[in-house]
């Protein structure tokens, strides 16, 4: 079990990764946009589409980034105050729900990319980006990846239960970040 967990958290890790990328890509997309604009008076429409293509994988892919290293928010203020057993039960449940909510909208998504694969959908502008349905496509990807997440963080959950004395190492590293 803890391989597994290993291997799904190595995979969102991997993708955090892309995410991190893709802000520093936005990042200086933006910068080279205004350069252009404002000195050059040069406004390309598709650098301006690829910003705003960029902030899908950006959110997408670090939602289950953020949940990996426990930068979701939580209600710490109750959480903090529970036994070992209660935070893992409490844990076990939210990472069902977790795993339910990303099926279910990756499942509903596919249909969604497949039309727009389908219709060869692109820019309605011209000089836009071409094959929207990739963009499209990081809604199951990245629910689907948000779902493994949640079945790595039910199976710690389901080891913490068994063995209440075992305490994840990232949970002890980031016990309050991202707390709300």
């Amino acid at each position: 079990m803890t391989v597994l967990i290993k291997r799904i958290e190595w995979l969102v890790e991997l993708m955090g990764g892309l995410a991190r990328f893709c802000v520093l890509a936005l990042v200086l997309l933006v910068a080279t946009d205004v350069i252009l604009r404002y000195l050059f008076s040069i406004g390309p429409v598709s650098l301006q589409e690829l910003e705003w293509h960029l902030i899908s994988p950006i959110a997408l892919l670090g939602l289950s980034y953020s949940m990996k290293h426990r930068a979701d928010v939580r209600v710490d203020f109750l959480y903090d105050h529970f036994s070992v057993r209660t935070k893992a039960m409490v844990d076990l449940l939210a990472s069902v729900l977790t795993v339910a909510i990303g099926l279910i909208i990756a499942r509903l998504a596919l249909h969604y990319v497949a039309q727009s694969y389908q219709l060869g959908e692109g820019s309605p502008d011209p000089g836009g980006l071409s094959m929207r349905y990739l963009l499209k496509a990081f809604i199951p990807f990245g629910f689907s990846l948000l779902a493994l997440q949640g079945i790595a963080d039910c199976l710690t959950s389901f080891q913490l239960l068994r063995d209440p004395g075992k305490i994840r190492a990232t949970d002890a590293t980031t016990s309050t970040a991202g707390a709300a």
